[in-house]
């Protein structure tokens, strides 16, 4: 079964925007999130995954907290993507690793649950002293 591409528009939008689907949903719950947190993956979390599936692990590395508004994320046509890149804090010390994949969740740590993930391209090398980064282009699609 399918969605109408102007329904996964608006999903999207309730979603990352914090914006009603009239007559659907609405955003007025007592406290409602007010921001996203974006986390960095060393392989695919899958479906049955949360942040904490296979989330990369150095000293400094903390998940990216993104506002759940307009100004922390563009939806268009049935795409998302920040509004702004999304810096990661730099490696100081640890493994690090290769991240391959991000997640998008509504906590800032432990194993929550996943809203949406995607795949890294170019995948980031994070070894001390690098600074991990999402741009603009990352992009989540409904299908």
């Amino acid at each position: 079964m399918s969605k109408s591409d102007a329904f996964e528009n608006d999903l999207l939008k309730l979603i990352f925007n914090g914006i009603a689907i009239a007559n659907v949903a609405d955003n007025s719950a007592s406290s409602p999130l007010t921001n996203l947190y974006v986390s960095l993956h060393t392989a695919d979390p899958g479906d049955t995954g949360t942040e904490a599936t296979s989330e990369i692990s150095y000293t400094g590395y903390s998940r990216v907290a993104v506002a759940r508004t307009t100004g922390g994320w563009t939806v268009t046509g049935n795409s998302v993507s920040p509004a702004a890149n999304i810096d990661f804090a730099a490696m100081t010390a640890g493994t690090g690793g290769t991240a391959t994949h991000f997640a998008i969740g509504a906590a800032a740590s432990g194993a929550t649950k996943i809203l949406y993930s995607g795949t890294i391209s170019p995948s980031l090398a994070v070894t001390t002293g690098v600074s991990p980064r999402l741009t603009t282009a990352t992009t989540v699609t409904e299908d």
